[in-house]
């Protein structure tokens, strides 16, 4: 599962409902106590309570109300479902689903108790009709009385499938807004959440101001995660033993209540035993990792050093899950993961964060008030928390967010820029980066786009921040401006004919080829992905081109249910494929020189 948003309420500073919705990475930026922590904490208290546990002063001092409603919404919500009975079931079959097919639910927490209680709710799309909008709640002898009253032509055996039928029968549902309990004993609707309790995505938070001891703080929180990963990928194998377990002391149960009857009948009529399997945070705390680094153990060293486990462990996992496919979603969520790091440090973060979010199944969720850090991330997944005259907090992700986090933060455009390259994505400066890195090492004439302060990228369909900021505060400033675009789409013909026409050194270029992925060479993917691959200049007869063919193969290769969307596998060739080009393939798969041409006259300019 996917979180897509979450919704909190009455929570420390969010006196006020408030929403903020989630890509693969999201960054939220603003000013110090601010209300950014209180986001990703939110989410810590919803799935672990752990690491941060929700206590009395939790609730907002100034509403009156000591209940705080947390609301996470997921997608890609399992296919189905088994219960206790071992009749497969849905989300949709059962409707608990919301109206765009996702899943939301609710946890409510009442801090007027010294340890708040949790309540658990699912809103969903559900019948409202009386008679049949309590079904998850009846027990099997009540659904059979309704099958039997109602006269329904259906097995008298196994709730969902009476469940279903008696849902069918009805004249009408009323569908509509439900908050559906699932906490409570209350037959299938508590096992149903059970069940998807298990398919909830880990979620681990590290946090900037963590003490420095060894027991906890940056290097076991990471090795916590490693566990929890762990156990998650042999949940399989931990069922059945939970099962032969409850088995076996039934068994003895049932044993046991015979040896007492010959004994004494009227002591005790039934002895049957109520089966508590072990929550997987109880999994989780049976094991305990400790490190050392080349003998000493890690809380002898310094601060530094032990930060630099965080940055080993998220580089480390962003390489793991590229290798082996995650079925069950994780989330990282990390504050300021700048603090106290060396910039190159940082580069390295940025680069393990957006390797991380292009993997299926894995989010990243970061924190930040440092401009420089903020500048290289995703725009899309950018949250600007900030506080009115009356001290509410707002989120903006609108389109003018960048706007207020330019101005809020400072960031300002490089004065040593000459000329701007104008693409349609990130994945389009990742490979000409590449390209030019390639040339330029046969030949330095060639300009080397990697290393080059003079020419700033400008991201036409998105981008990040300092893209953004290059653009807007560039663009009156007569900068010549190069625009390459892709041949697939047809009308960017006429804008490259537009800015041809300018007469202030401005040019524009369409590929030869299908799009810029179509320059790959097949010795590349294979080094990168041990991939082989035909790479076409256009379109093969299935009018597949480069990417759709790699995702396709990738996602066989990996496992994934369905196949990976084009953007992740551009992202996937931008990263790792285009960086293993030399000159010679870009040679062999541009004889014409197309590359080279871009590049000399983008030096001509500088």
């Amino acid at each position: 599962m996917k979180l897509v948003s979450i919704e909190i309420n009455n929570l420390r500073c969010y006196k006020e409902t408030v929403n903020v919705s989630f890509d693969n990475l999201t960054t939220f930026i603003g000013k110090n106590d601010i209300g950014k922590s209180t986001v990703l904490e939110a989410l810590e208290i919803f799935f672990n309570n752990d690491t941060v546990k929700i206590s009395q002063g939790d609730a907002n001092i100034h509403s009156g109300d000591l209940k705080v409603s947390i609301i996470c919404e997921f997608s890609s919500v399992p296919d189905n479902l088994i219960l206790d009975s071992g009749i497969h079931t849905s989300l949709k079959d059962e409707y608990l689903l919301t109206e765009d097919g996702t899943l939301k639910v609710k946890k409510v927490f009442d801090c007027s108790k010294k340890t708040p209680a949790c309540e658990v709710f699912i809103l969903a799309n559900h019948p409202r009709t009386i008679g049949i909008n309590n079904l998850l709640e009846l027990k099997e002898k009540d659904l059979q009385a309704i099958i039997k009253k109602e006269e329904i032509d259906c097995p008298l055996k196994g709730n969902p499938i009476m469940r279903k039928a008696i849902w069918s029968h009805a004249d009408e549902l009323d569908l509509g807004y439900t908050e559906l309990a699932v906490t409570k004993p209350k037959e299938d609707s508590k096992r149903i959440w059970e069940q998807i309790d298990k398919y909830l995505p880990l979620f681990a938070l590290f946090q900037s101001d963590r003490s420095s001891k060894d027991s906890d703080g940056e290097v076991q929180d990471p090795m916590k995660t490693a566990v929890a990963t762990a156990i998650a990928e042999v949940q399989d194998d931990i069922d059945r033993i939970e099962q032969r377990v409850q088995e076996r002391t039934e068994e003895i149960a049932n044993n046991t209540h015979a040896a007492l009857e010959t004994i004494d009948a009227s002591l005790a009529k039934e002895l049957k035993p109520e089966f508590i399997p072990p929550t997987p945070a109880k999994w989780t705390g049976l094991f305990s990792v400790n490190l050392t680094t080349d003998g000493i153990p890690l809380n002898k060293r310094g601060s530094g050093v032990r930060r630099l486990i965080l940055v080993s462990f998220f580089k480390a996992e962003a390489e793991r899950l590229l290798k082996k496919g995650n079925k069950k979603g994780i989330i990282y969520a990390i504050e300021e993961p700048e603090t106290a790091q060396h910039p190159n440090n940082q580069k390295i973060l940025q680069r393990a964060f957006i390797d991380l979010s292009n993997e299926a199944n894995c989010q990243v969720i970061l924190t930040t008030h440092s401009p420089g850090f903020a500048s290289d991330l995703p725009a899309d997944g950018i949250r600007f928390i900030t506080r009115g005259e009356t001290g509410k907090p707002t989120i903006n992700s609108d389109s003018d967010v960048l706007i207020e986090v330019a101005e809020a933060l400072g960031v300002t455009p490089d004065s040593r820029v000459k000329l701007l390259c104008c693409v349609e994505g990130p994945t389009d400066i990742s490979a000409l980066k590449a390209l030019s890195k390639a040339l330029h090492k046969e030949d330095p004439s060639i300009i080397n786009l990697e290393t080059d302060d003079r020419i700033a990228f400008i991201v036409l369909g998105g981008g990040n921040l300092k893209h953004w900021v290059n653009n807007n505060y560039l663009k009156g400033l007569g900068r010549p401006e190069f625009h390459i675009y892709d041949a697939d789409v047809p009308s960017y013909v006429q804008y490259a004919e537009e800015v041809n026409a300018r007469s202030d050194g401005s040019r524009g270029f369409i590929t030869s080829k299908h799009e810029i992925e179509s320059y790959l060479h097949k010795d590349a993917i294979n080094l990168a992905f041990n991939i082989d691959m035909e790479v076409t200049d256009h379109p093969n007869s299935d009018g597949k081109a480069t990417p759709k063919i790699f995702s396709e193969i990738y996602s066989e290769m990996q496992g994934y249910d369905g196949i990976m969307k084009d953007n992740n596998a551009k992202l996937k060739l931008a990263d790792k494929a285009f960086p293993k080009m030399t000159a010679s393939m870009i040679k062999e798969r541009d004889p014409d020189g197309e590359i080279e041409e871009w590049l000399r006259l983008m030096s001509t300019e500088l």
